[in-house]
């Protein structure tokens, strides 16, 4: 089964694809999708989802597993970061895949045992769970969302989208 994680952001946005035969993960492709800073947030809005239908549709998973947004400090940034996740989940259930969420601290204990790894650790631990990986922060993350979807999907909860 081919899965898809992704780990929303306005400006980079990562994505992780692997495969899962049984208890075996294979990574199969990972990277970021980039947004412009300038322009309107409904064009950069636009971009991102463009570029997410683009990699789904290269891709051809059949699950996805998106990071539950993180709440922080600045209500404005929260905000715009919610409207990108919904832009990010929105693109794979558009394409007919059933999308699930995670919480952040679920997929950093799935992959490193600590629910408040670093990136750093996370990087580190994905490359040792699929073996020759070497990711920048944002597609380790995803990976990491992939993974921890993996290993959770029978108990998952499935994001009901109403399209």
């Amino acid at each position: 089964m081919r899965l898809i994680g992704l780990d929303p952001g306005l400006r980079m946005t990562g994505w992780g694809v692997i495969d899962v035969e049984g208890n075996r993960l294979r990574h199969v492709a990972h990277g970021v999708v980039k947004v412009a800073a300038t322009g309107s947030l409904a064009e950069r809005l636009r971009e991102l989802f463009d570029g997410v239908v683009g990699i789904v549709a290269a891709q051809q998973p059949l699950e996805a597993a998106v990071e539950e947004t993180f709440v922080n400090v600045n209500p404005g940034s929260t905000l715009k970061l919610g409207q990108a996740r919904g832009v990010v989940m929105l693109a794979p259930a558009r394409a007919g895949l059933p999308v699930y969420e995670y919480a952040a601290n679920l997929v950093k204990k799935s992959v490193t045992g600590a629910g408040h790894a670093d990136k750093r650790q996370i990087a580190m631990m994905v490359g040792r769970l699929l073996p020759g990986v070497d990711a920048s922060a944002d597609a380790a993350d995803a990976l990491a969302v992939a993974i921890c979807h993996a290993h959770h999907r029978a108990t998952a909860r499935r994001v009901e989208a109403a399209l």
